[in-house]
């Protein structure tokens, strides 16, 4: 287990630093589309596959990113491309349509495939189906090490599970709590910790979709916060804008705590510790 926990530590560092490699012929080289994969691919494949995540700036937004002449070529040399999909990273999908290259689609391997929101790697069970299948494929492209995947892939599932846990003592303690985001980013989250998202569709849905929120829609989330209607603000930190730049104000004007919220990992942080943090803040809101 010490030895896993190195592993996990080396694989996130090649994972920063792999943009600028060349590819090594005697390894399979696997590309993200965001560090959030990049990670977890990197995680699986250790020290034998190299790892290139696309987008990897903690302030970047992944659904806005155009892949330039570099990046695109990088997606075509890969031997194994893991990606969200479900639309959140378009520059990536349309880079492997009809290529027939061998990919990890997460919005695929949603466990729950009537929930849409894309926003995958919030949901445990996803990612861990994720991580099983990155294992599958590196194993397919490279037998040799094909049992050192699957262990790999083994010990971050193992992982996860006191991440569960933490939501699961959430939705224990403080069942139904109302909450509001300003996008629905940690959906997931919210959905294992029991929480209720009062935040209304059409405002979700403007956010996300860089468009203006019609402002009766503005109007009744303002209310969630100035008539302390919620316990807490989920706040995504990448996609900020006047209008959720003032959700904020009044949240804190009413003494309404703000858990803050990323789509990619923070730097210097893995997976498992950037889900962790998540989690616990999250409980830490709604005591």
């Amino acid at each position: 287990m010490k030895f896993a926990g190195i592993s996990v530590g080396v694989a996130t560092a090649l994972v920063l630093t792999a943009c600028g490699a060349s590819k090594d012929s005697d390894k399979p080289n696997v590309v993200a589309s965001t560090n959030v994969w990049g990670g977890i691919a990197a995680t699986i494949a250790g020290p034998d596959a190299t790892v290139t995540a696309i987008v990897s700036d903690p302030s970047a937004d992944p659904h806005s990113h155009e892949t330039s002449a570099v990046e695109s070529a990088k997606i075509s040399d890969a031997d194994l491309v893991v990606y969200n999909g479900g639309g959140y990273d378009e520059f990536i999908e349309k880079a492997v349509s009809g290529k027939g290259k061998r990919t990890v689609d997460a919005f695929e391997s949603r466990t729950d495939k009537s929930d849409e929101n894309e926003h995958v790697f919030y949901d445990l069970s996803t990612v861990g189906t994720v991580a099983d299948r990155i294992a599958a494929a590196l194993g397919e492209i490279d037998a040799a090490h094909a049992a050192s995947y699957t262990d790999r892939a083994a010990v971050f599932k193992s992982r996860l599970g006191a991440i569960t846990a933490i939501a699961t003592k959430i939705a224990a303690e403080h069942p139904k709590t109302p909450v509001l985001q300003s996008e629905p980013l940690a959906h997931y989250l919210l959905v294992a910790a029991g929480a209720a998202d009062l935040t209304p569709h059409e405002f979700q849905e403007a956010i996300e979709q860089e468009t203006d929120p019609a402002p009766a829609a503005v109007a009744a989330t303002q209310d969630l916060l100035t008539g302390k209607k919620v316990r807490a603000l989920v706040y995504n930190v990448q996609t900020q804008d006047k209008i959720t730049k003032n959700l904020r104000s009044l949240a804190q004007s009413a003494s309404l705590p703000v858990v803050e919220v990323t789509e990619t990992l923070p730097a210097g942080v893995d997976y498992i510790q950037w889900q962790t943090d998540n989690a616990q803040a999250l409980a830490a809101a709604l005591k």
